[in-house]
């Protein structure tokens, strides 16, 4: 919903028999401001949960909110250390404290769901719950009660997150937002703040589906990463290029008629492109392959974790490669005409390693051309393979090869 919804009354109505009164009642209730800096009993969360359906998160969030607002008030009326230690409360406990709450900024999927919770503590019974936990009460100037729409303390993972923009591609046709994506699924199910690095799925709102699309996120658009980046208040953005590899059949065939120059098994061949502030930093190429029998969802979550951990334990830490160092090398292209090379080499300037083309020999057959590009030859490759080219050889003798 647009406007902040309030429910009044312990238990929340998710226990209670009466819940769908309850809730028109919320809706029908004027909305109370949502976090006074005088009430110490007040404390807004964000709330993000991923289940198998959206009632389930929705419920899991709602929980997981309650529990964390009640710390962070536990936290402030201690003297706001942040070392205060969590009460030891059943779930029903803490919604028993709770004497009404207001949701904004809802979001939701099939599976996720997000919002901004308001919770208001009954004070008496809260302060009763604190004192016979041993905690110390010090009202007298408590820490102002966070903002709307802030998480107390610092935001999962210790810092900003990382945008996650899982782009999956199936033959010539690459989505993002658009279903099928089984790959932006699997990263959408799995904990934001699961690993070491807080990586975070944008729901796929208006806002998300405006800001960039599969085609932008594939050639590295400035603006497009920089405003996707911008709604998520974050630094870094991961594109994550998963495309589907068939794999062959046991006639040396793959299984989508054709012939396959890549590995027997099928699975995934997915390239990470990580950008800071809109500019490439980095790029990593890796390939899972499927297990025999193995259910397509049950696959996608493996190689998404699997892709995880890597960020996890060595990605993260890498250098800047692109911004440290520079390379060029001369490249023959077949091309068949002008209009093929024009169309080639405005292909080759949009992609974010390439800094400048020269040409040193254009003929109706082949182009000869020297690439300035910015990091590694492999992150040039990598980079290449995102278009469809094969950078083959070796000095002096490099070519570019069309791939399917």
């Amino acid at each position: 919903m647009s406007a902040k919804s309030l429910v009044r009354g312990g238990g929340w109505g998710w226990r209670a028999p009466f819940a769908l009164a309850l809730l028109l009642l919320a809706v029908a209730a004027p909305p109370r401001p949502a976090a006074a800096d005088d009430d110490p009993y007040t404390a807004t969360i964000t709330v993000d949960a991923t289940s198998d359906s959206v009632a389930t998160a929705r419920d899991m969030a709602r929980a997981d909110g309650a529990r964390r607002a009640l710390n962070a008030i536990v936290d402030r009326l201690s003297g706001g250390t942040g070392k205060s230690k969590p009460l030891k409360l059943s779930d029903n406990q803490v919604t028993d404290l709770v004497a009404s709450f207001e949701v904004a900024n809802e979001k939701m999927t099939a599976v996720r769901y997000t919002a901004d919770y308001t919770f208001h503590f009954r004070p008496a019974e809260t302060k009763r719950t604190l004192q016979s936990a041993g905690v110390a009460i010090n009202e007298a100037n408590p820490p102002a009660a966070s903002p709307p729409g802030q998480t107390p303390g610092p935001a999962p993972g210790g810092g900003k997150p990382v945008v996650v923009l899982p782009v999956y591609q199936s033959g010539a046709s690459a989505v993002l937002w658009e279903e099928p994506n089984p790959w932006r699924q699997a990263w959408s199910q799995r904990p934001a703040g699961g690993g070491a690095t807080y990586l975070t799925v944008p729901l796929g709102d208006a806002g998300d589906v405006a800001a960039i699309d599969a085609d932008k996120a594939r050639s590295g658009d400035v603006g497009a990463l920089a405003a996707i980046a911008k709604l998520a208040s974050a630094d870094e953005v991961l594109v994550m290029l998963a495309v589907q590899r068939p794999g062959k059949d046991q006639t040396g065939k793959d299984q989508t008629g054709g012939d396959k120059p890549g590995g027997d098994k099928p699975g995934l061949d997915v390239t990470v492109r990580r950008y800071r502030g809109a500019q490439l930093v980095d790029v990593h190429a890796d390939s899972i392959d499927a297990n025999p029998g193995e259910k397509d969802a049950d696959f996608f979550r493996r190689a998404a974790d699997a892709i995880a951990a890597d960020i996890d334990t060595g990605w993260k830490n890498a250098k800047d490669n692109l911004a440290g160092q520079q390379g060029s090398l001369v490249v023959a292209a077949p091309i068949t005409g002008l209009d093929d090379w024009l169309k080639l080499r405005d292909r080759l300037a949009g992609l974010p390693p390439v800094r400048k083309i020269d040409v040193k020999s254009l003929s109706r057959q082949e182009a000869s051309i020297d690439i300035h590009y910015a990091g590694t030859l492999d992150q040039l490759k990598a980079s290449l393979a995102t278009i469809k080219l094969d950078l083959q050889g070796g000095d002096p003798n490099w070519r570019l090869a069309r791939t399917p």
